[in-house]
C-alpha cells in the first residue's frame, strides 16, 4: 500500500470512528431526554391532574377542602355524591318557583296546614316555600308553578271527598283559563303538595292534574297511580319530635328489633302474629299506652338496633322518619313504596329494605347483619338525619331543600 493510500485509509477509519461516537452520544442524549421529563412539565402535569374535576383525589377529599360539611356531601349515602353537589349548587343559584296568588287565604288556599302532627310536612312546605329565596313574583322567570291548595286543611274543615274534588277542579280550571302558563306545557311544569291520603283522593278525579303535573305526596305507592319519574315522594315527618335526636350510641341498643302500632294492614297483622311473643324482637300489636309511663314509646327507639316500619293503611309511615331521628335503623317492610329521596339517597346504606314476604324470616335477616355492618348503617343514619328534618325558616340540606332538589331534577320541560 502506498503512503497516499495509507493516509486515505486512516482518514476514512477516523471519520467512521468519529461518526460512530457522535451517533452514540446522540442516542444517549435522546434517551436521557425522553426518559426523564423536565421539572416544569412534571409539575404542570401533576397540578393539572389534581385540579381536574372528577379525579379520585377530589372525590375523596371533597373537591378542595370545604370542611366537614363538604366531606359529608361526598359520603356514600348518596347514589352520586359529585352529581348531587354540582346540581344542588346550580339549584341554589337558579331555581325559581311561582306561587299562584288566587284563592281565599283564610280557607284552604295559600295558608299552610298546621305545622304539627304526622301530616306536618304539607304545612311546612307551604310555609317554607314562602320563606325561601326560591319564590319569585315574576312568573316569566319561574321554572315551576306551585298550585297552593291544601286538601288536608280542606278535610279539616269538614269538606266531603266529593266536594273536595269539585273544589280542586274548579280552582285548577280557573288557573288554566286565567293564566297562559299551564297551556305551554299542559301542566308539566306545575306541581302540588299533599301529605294526607285525602289529597290523593281529592285530586284523582281531575285526570289532567294527576297525569300531567308533578305530585309531591306522602303516599307514593306504585299501585295507586304514583309515577316515579314524574312525581315526588314527600317524607312524612311527625314534628315536633318528643325527644332529641339519637346517634353515636350503639352500645345502648340492646334490643334487636322494635315495633308497636295498630294492626290496620295485612302486613301488620302478620308481623304481630308471628313475632309478638319473641324474646329478641320487641313487637306489640297495639300502641303503647301513655299510662305505662312518659314517652315510653319514643324511648324504645333509643334502645333498639332496628325499628320495623311496616306499611299501614297506606304504604308510607311516619315511623320511618321517627326511626331515623332517634338513631334506630329503619327496616322498610312494604311493597310498591317509592321511598323519599330514593333517586338521591342510597337507602341500602342506612336502612334495611325488605319485601312484605320477608316478614317470616325477619329475625334471621336482622341477626345475619354483623356488628360491623350495623355500626356502618348507624353511622350513615346519623349523617342523613338532617335530610328528614323540617325547619322554619328552612336550612341547607333539610327536608325542604331535598324536596326542592327533587323538584329541580324534574323541572326540565319544553316551553312554547
Amino acid at each position: 500500500m502506498t503512503g497516499k493510500q495509507q493516509s486515505w485509509f486512516f482518514s476514512l477509519r477516523g471519520s467512521l470512528l468519529f461518526l460512530a461516537i457522535l451517533t452514540l452520544l446522540s442516542f444517549t442524549y435522546l434517551a436521557l431526554r425522553y426518559s426523564t421529563p423536565p421539572p416544569q412539565v412534571s409539575k404542570f402535569s401533576v397540578t393539572k391532574l389534581n385540579d381536574a374535576p372528577g379525579t379520585r383525589k377530589e372525590e375523596e377529599c371533597g373537591g378542595g377542602g370545604g370542611g366537614e360539611e363538604e366531606e359529608e356531601l361526598y359520603s356514600d349515602t348518596f347514589h352520586s355524591p359529585r352529581v348531587f353537589k354540582l346540581n344542588y349548587e346550580e339549584m341554589e343559584k337558579k331555581f325559581k318557583v311561582y306561587i299562584y296568588p288566587d284563592g281565599d287565604p283564610n280557607t284552604f288556599y295559600q295558608t299552610p296546614r298546621k305545622l304539627t302532627g304526622k301530616y306536618a310536612s304539607e304545612g311546612y312546605f307551604f310555609q317554607n316555600i314562602r320563606e325561601s329565596h326560591f319564590r319569585t313574583e315574576n312568573p316569566d322567570e319561574a321554572h315551576l308553578f306551585f298550585i297552593p291548595i291544601s286538601c288536608h286543611k280542606m278535610r279539616g274543615k269538614g269538606t266531603s271527598y266529593e266536594n273536595m274534588t269539585i273544589i280542586v277542579q274548579n280552582y285548577v280550571e280557573g288557573l288554566i283559563s286565567k293564566y297562559p302558563y299551564w297551556n305551554r306545557t299542559l301542566g308539566a311544569d306545575h306541581f302540588f303538595v299533599t301529605c294526607h291520603d285525602v289529597g290523593v283522593r281529592a285530586t284523582e278525579g281531575l285526570e289532567l292534574l294527576v297525569k300531567n303535573s308533578i305530585r309531591a305526596v306522602c303516599s307514593p305507592s306504585y299501585d295507586v297511580g304514583f309515577i316515579p319519574h314524574k312525581d315526588v315522594a314527600l317524607p312524612q315527618v311527625l314534628q315536633p319530635f318528643a325527644l332529641p335526636a339519637g346517634g353515636n350510641d350503639v352500645e345502648n341498643r340492646t334490643t334487636l328489633g322494635f315495633w308497636a302500632g295498630h294492626r290496620n294492614s295485612k302486613i301488620r297483622v302478620i308481623l304481630a302474629r308471628v313475632w309478638e311473643n319473641d324474646t329478641e324482637l320487641d313487637i306489640s300489636n297495639n300502641r303503647i299506652s301513655r299510662a305505662t309511663g312518659h314517652l315510653v314509646y319514643q324511648k324504645r327507639f333509643y334502645r333498639s338496633k332496628f325499628c320495623i316500619c311496616p306499611g299501614g293503611s297506606q304504604v308510607n309511615s311516619a315511623r320511618i322518619a321517627d326511626s331515623i331521628h332517634y338513631g334506630c335503623i329503619p327496616v322498610i317492610l312494604s311493597n310498591y313504596y317509592d321511598l323519599p329521596f330514593n333517586d338521591i339517597l342510597d337507602w341500602n346504606k342506612f336502612a334495611v329494605v325488605l319485601k312484605e314476604k320477608d316478614v317470616y324470616q325477619l329475625k334471621q335477616i336482622l341477626k345475619n347483619i354483623s356488628d360491623a355492618e350495623f355500626v356502618k348503617l348507624h353511622y350513615n343514619l346519623v349523617k342523613v338525619q338532617k335530610h328528614f328534618q323540617w325547619n322554619s325558616p328552612p336550612i341547607t340540606f333539610d327536608a325542604f331543600h331535598m324536596v326542592m332538589y327533587d323538584l329541580w331534577l324534574r323541572h326540565h320541560t319544553i316551553k312554547y
